[in-house]
């Protein structure tokens, strides 16, 4: 899907090229949820005067406010918005998606933990971070423990900032926590089928992407869309509708996300390239690699792939591995073809021009993206 191709998809859609207007709203909207962020957080203080405690509300307040794409609060926007939902409630949109990138914090920490990751967002992860004091004894210990603590500190706070917005004696508010309750159910489930994958090592293609429909397709295209369209009063029609965009798209941002976990320019990503290799992460991209591999080339992503001691050489062997069976290809195609869905879904969408607009250049930003 080229850039041409997007703007003609724009043009398609809704009759406008109008992403200058889209750009300025976007960045509109990620300010005002990096600023609400920034203040609740300020507002909560540790009950404690431990400076060690202090230490790790200022690790967690840092990662969640300085950095991130804020996907999930722009996509609860324009899930709003194209809802019809109205100008004077439009905070009750921006507090809804900076509760879920709170909730998005946690899974990400807890994440990093389950993964043994080094770097996140070109930083020390948080248990890394917290883990880099020499005094203490365990260190390595104290910082997943710790930073399963934040975790678990950012979701409760998430559910506080939620309450703000989505009040349960409302029928749209109530409905709006009723999809983030089940949000939260099946991002859980997919992290669950994840480890699995990885416990059995036979995921095939079929059962990657069931975990990325669950980990990441639901959880960060779909139901964000739908809790912003629930807060405006949207029709099940439309909130269907939200699904059959939502789920290819958020199937897309994944299977670039395994691209970038393997090809990325760590630079630009702010991951090591190796860690996805070295963890053996069955995801789409390697189940089609052991699917096609044959004979010494099967034998070597058998052997490297998930090799905790796995070096640049051998991991640029596998990398060589997947673009010489075809499985790189594969998942290339599969991503053009998920946006393709998606945006065939937006055409049919009953949905207010202007997030229409937005929505189609968000596709092609999440599904093209090099970080």
């Amino acid at each position: 899907m080229t850039a041409d191709t997007v703007d003609t998809s724009i043009k398609g859609i809704t009759g406008v090229d109008d992403t200058g207007g889209i750009a300025a709203v976007t960045s509109a909207v990620r300010g005002r949820v990096d600023e609400l962020l920034a203040g609740f957080l300020d507002a909560r203080r540790p009950p404690v005067g431990d400076p060690d405690v202090a230490e790790g509300y200022r690790l967690l307040r840092e990662f969640v406010v300085e950095g991130g794409k804020r996907i999930r609060p722009l996509l609860c926007y324009w899930g709003w918005r194209g809802a019809g939902g109205e100008e004077r409630h439009e905070d009750r949109a921006v507090i809804t998606g900076a509760a879920l990138e709170l909730y998005h914090a946690g899974l990400l920490i807890h994440d990093d933990v389950m993964d043994g990751s080094e770097l996140r967002r070109g930083r020390p992860t948080i248990h890394r971070g917290l883990a880099g004091t020499p005094r203490w004894r365990g260190a390595e210990t104290f910082g997943q423990s710790a930073a399963i603590l934040l975790g678990v500190l950012a979701q409760a706070w998430a559910d506080e900032l939620l309450a703000d917005a989505a009040a349960a004696g409302d029928v749209r508010g109530r409905a709006a926590r009723e999809l983030f309750n089940r949000m939260r159910t099946e991002v859980v489930t997919g992290q669950y089928l994840d480890i699995l994958a990885h416990a059995r090592a036979d995921a095939d293609v079929e059962q990657a992407l069931t975990v990325i429909r669950y980990k990441t397709a639901r959880y960060t295209v779909e139901r964000p869309l739908q809790i912003g369209g629930a807060l405006a009063g949207a029709p099940p029609a439309l909130l269907e509708a939200y699904s059959r965009f939502g789920l290819p798209l958020g199937e897309a941002f994944q299977l670039r996300d395994d691209v970038l976990g393997v090809f990325g320019d760590p630079a630009v990503t702010g991951k090591p390239v190796l860690d996805d290799l070295r963890e053996g992460k069955r995801t789409v991209l390697m189940a089609y690699a052991y699917a096609r591999a044959r004979g010494p080339e099967r034998d070597r992503l058998r052997t490297w792939h998930g090799a905790p001691d796995l070096d640049e050489r051998r991991a640029a062997e596998l990398r060589r591995i997947i673009v010489d069976t075809g499985a790189l290809g594969a998942v290339e195609d599969l991503i053009a073809l998920r946006a393709g869905q998606a945006l065939d879904a937006l055409r049919d969408c009953a949905i207010a021009p202007e997030a229409a607009r937005a929505l189609t250049v968000l596709t092609e930003r999440l599904t093209r993206r090099v970080r």
